[in-house]
């Protein structure tokens, strides 16, 4: 069986690094126009669990009568994903990691150069034969299309009822490869945890975490 996973809110929980972001933003933000970095962190915490990522550089920078506008808001995101972060992975994620049979793969969604950081910071890509940012691909290749897992399955020559993948996100991580057959996990962590999946979208398999893997699939 081939185990490949997905990365945020399945092997560590993704709030840290989005915590670890808006610290990065709060300095920015402190050394440009002197807004004191801690309780502009608290702020930007408020306003991410109040409405979400969407807007909350907008709203941030117009409550403190900081011009909202292309180059101030980008300036903010750049701090954001250019920051080094400081993430850890849970010690028993990683004996999981040792004891799956090899060999493992991470394929991953998001900004290229945020995920690679990720992966660093984590220090886990000794792990995987192969770590697949989805999006140096193109935008086109992220979940949920199989282009990285149809990549997989012509290095390892396999069938796709002999590969796995483990992911949190039934709206994107499972429907497809599904369809092809393909073993699919649904690890119950993160901010989709109580996501309620479309018709055909969830996964094949439901876990509690990934604890659980080894008495499903070993």
């Amino acid at each position: 069986m081939i185990y490949i996973f997905d990365l945020d809110d399945t092997l560590y929980d993704e709030r840290q690094y989005v915590e670890s972001g808006l610290r990065a933003v709060a300095a920015f933000v402190n050394n440009t126009w002197k807004v004191d970095k801690e309780r502009g962190f608290n702020e930007l915490v408020t306003l991410l669990d109040q409405n979400g990522r969407g807007r909350i550089f907008n709203d941030f920078l117009a409550n403190h009568g900081i011009a909202v506008n292309k180059q101030n808001v980008r300036a903010c995101l750049s701090a954001y994903r250019l920051h080094q972060p400081t993430l850890t992975i849970p010690n028993n994620h990683l004996l999981l990691l040792e004891r799956l049979p090899k060999p493992l793969y991470l394929v991953t969604d998001g900004n290229k150069v945020v995920q690679s950081k990720k992966v660093n910071a984590l220090n886990i890509a000794h792990y995987f034969k192969r770590v697949f940012i989805t999006h140096r691909f193109g935008i086109k290749h992220a979940k949920p299309s199989i282009y990285c897992f149809e990549k997989i399955k012509q290095a390892e020559q396999c069938k796709w009822h002999e590969m796995v993948y483990i992911g949190d996100n039934p709206a994107k991580d499972f429907v497809n490869l599904n369809k092809r057959g393909m073993l699919t996990v649904r690890v119950l962590t993160g901010v989709h945890s109580k996501v309620d999946a479309k018709p055909n979208f969830d996964a094949r398999f439901t876990i509690n975490n990934l604890d659980e893997l080894p008495a499903l699939m070993l």
